[in-house]
């Protein structure tokens, strides 16, 4: 009599999710694993700022002469944004916390292990591999989150530096309104361009959302679908085809960086300045 064994095989997904996954609980609180990357990301600004702090010297080498040169270039690119060395100053810190942090994250997506290293859950009846770290900004919450802080950031300012008034005109402009009655008799075309004035006040509603939708989904997708292309080349190739993609990657997280805190300064400029300037 013949035995017949039958191995049987669970065939583990391992889909690149364009949503974060959870991977444990805190009360309530689901953390995943794009928000233990962006944890990683936090604590390594911290080190990295403590580890400066204390060796900061006035007869600047090494390190230190690295980073001043870095901190020089970027002002010299925001004084080209604000126009004013006052501006770049007071922003400064601001707009860089925005390029540290994104930055890191960026970069922390293309280490060795991040996205490899995980645990196998069951879902549905499926074996799904879930990965213990995925970059913070390949995670829409993520690069929303960021895009609300600089808007709603812009406003504060907008607010502090030309009063609530003037700021509020900007979208709704009920000052034209209350022009009309003075200035009709000398300019009656005031009843035409004033009205178009106050509706534009809606328009600029809108693309404080856009600013928001654009802020979060360009940085989201260029490195959600970074990550997507080098797993795809690994997967193919894991030895030597990925390596120039790698490359590529590290310069778009840095483009993409410097590009949105770029934009995030430019809000904050224009929100200093006054609807009729």
């Amino acid at each position: 009599m013949v035995e017949q064994s039958v191995e049987t095989y669970t065939e583990v997904s391992h889909d690149h999710s364009i949503y974060a996954e959870n991977i444990f609980n805190i009360g309530n609180f689901s953390v995943t694993n794009a928000l233990l990357n962006s944890w990683i990301a936090v604590i390594l600004i911290v080190i990295i700022g403590l580890s400066l702090r204390t060796r900061i010297k006035m007869i600047p080498s090494g390190i230190q002469n690295f980073m001043e040169a870095i901190v020089e270039a970027l002002l010299g690119l925001f004084n080209s944004i604000t126009g004013s060395k006052e501006k770049s100053y007071k922003f400064f810190p601001f707009v860089f916390a925005f390029f540290i942090f994104i930055l890191i994250n960026n970069w922390l997506g293309l280490l060795p292990g991040i996205g490899s290293i995980g645990q196998i859950v069951s879902e549905h009846g499926h074996q799904v591999f879930i990965p213990f770290f995925r970059g913070g900004t390949a995670d829409l919450n993520t690069t929303l989150a960021l895009a609300i802080i600089g808007v709603v950031a812009s406003h504060i300012i907008g607010v502090i530096s030309i009063g609530i008034w003037k700021h509020l005109n900007k979208f709704i402009n009920l000052k034209v309104l209350w022009e009309i009655p003075k200035k009709v008799r000398k300019d009656p075309m005031v009843l035409m361009i004033n009205p178009i004035k106050f509706l534009v006040g809606f328009v600029e509603i809108v693309s404080e959302i856009a600013k928001v939708i654009s802020l979060s989904f360009r940085l989201f997708g260029n490195v959600f679908a970074g990550e997507v292309l080098i797993a795809s080349m690994s997967a193919i190739f894991a030895f030597g085809l990925p390596l120039p993609f790698m490359f590529l990657e590290v310069m778009v997280g840095l483009i993409q960086a410097l590009v949105f805190s770029m934009l995030i300064l430019s809000y904050l400029s224009m929100a200093t300045v006054a609807e009729e300037h």
